[in-house]
């Protein structure tokens, strides 16, 4: 499982901090993405939306992030914007039964405990 968000304020939190720990300033950083460092610093202080889904990747490939670490920062940036995280969407509309399953979970109110159940199921198969 992943750990819980909540050790972040935010999306600009997370990646203020994650650039930080690796030593890249905020003006290395922006150069990477091929960006300002006023948008940066903006984004750092949660006044701007997280990148889309090609700079967050870029981003997590910068920062060294871990799959876990991967994950935290897609949710942030899906929670900033007011939506699921942005590497979900695309698996959802692709497969019909996801929406199905989706929609029974929330039609039965599934709990944290049904649903990570389930992950640990699909887990297995890894096994």
């Amino acid at each position: 499982m992943t750990r819980m968000n909540e050790e972040y304020l935010n999306f600009g939190d997370f990646i203020a901090r994650k650039r930080e720990e690796k030593k890249i300033t905020l003006r290395e950083m922006a150069k990477r993405l091929d960006h300002s460092p006023p948008y940066l610093s903006d984004v750092e202080k949660d006044r701007r939306n997280p990148f889309d889904l090609a700079k967050l990747d870029l981003l997590a490939s910068i920062l060294m992030l871990s799959e876990e670490d991967k994950t935290i920062m897609l949710n942030l940036a899906g929670k900033k914007r007011g939506e699921v995280a942005p590497d979900i969407p695309e698996y959802i509309m692709e497969r019909d039964y996801v929406s199905a399953a989706l929609r029974t979970a929330r039609d039965l109110d599934a709990g944290e405990e049904e649903w990570l159940e389930f992950v640990k199921e699909l887990k297995k198969r890894k096994e």
